[in-house]
C-alpha cells in the first residue's frame, strides 16, 4: 500500500479490547490477507475511509472512526489518520500502523507516541516482536 500511496490505518489490539471501537464500523470478522487489506483501503470502496480492527489474529471490523489526539504539538503535516492512530493508542495499548495516503509513508503509533518515516522492513520487524498478537 505504501508503494501505491494507498492510505490505511490498521489497529492491532494486544491486551487491551478494541471491540467496542467496531460499533459503528462494519464487523466483518475476517482472516487478515493482503488482498482483503488492499481491497478495503482502496481509494473508492465504501470501506476505505475510518480504521481497521484487528483482534485475535483477525480482521474484526472495518470502516471504524477512532478517537483523535487532544495533544497539540502534533506536527502540522500529520493529517486526521495520524491524529486519530496516536489518539487510539493513547486511549488502548493498540499498535496502530498509518499508511500516508498524500506520501506513502509509513508511521507506527504507540503509547500516544508516533514514529514516522518506516521501512517496510522496520514495520516488518515491529511487527515481529509483536507476535504475541
Amino acid at each position: 500500500m505504501s508503494s501505491h500511496k494507498t492510505g490505511a490505518l490498521i489497529v492491532i489490539g494486544r491486551q487491551s479490547r478494541i471491540g467496542m471501537y467496531a460499533d459503528d464500523g462494519e464487523v466483518l470478522n475476517a482472516r487478515i490477507t493482503a488482498a482483503l487489506l488492499e481491497t478495503i483501503f482502496f481509494k473508492n470502496t465504501p470501506l476505505h475511509d475510518g480504521a481497521v480492527l484487528i483482534e485475535g489474529g483477525q480482521i474484526l471490523a472495518a470502516r471504524c472512526p477512532l478517537p483523535p489526539t487532544s495533544q497539540v504539538d502534533v506536527p502540522a503535516h500529520f493529517g486526521m489518520r495520524h491524529r486519530a492512530a496516536i489518539g487510539m493508542s493513547e486511549q488502548t495499548d493498540a499498535l496502530v500502523i498509518v499508511v500516508s495516503e498524500e506520501t506513502g509513508k509509513i508511521s507506527v503509533a504507540d503509547t500516544g507516541e508516533i514514529r514516522s518515516n518506516l521501512s517496510a522492513n522496520e514495520l516488518r520487524n515491529i511487527l515481529l516482536m509483536e507476535k504475541a498478537w
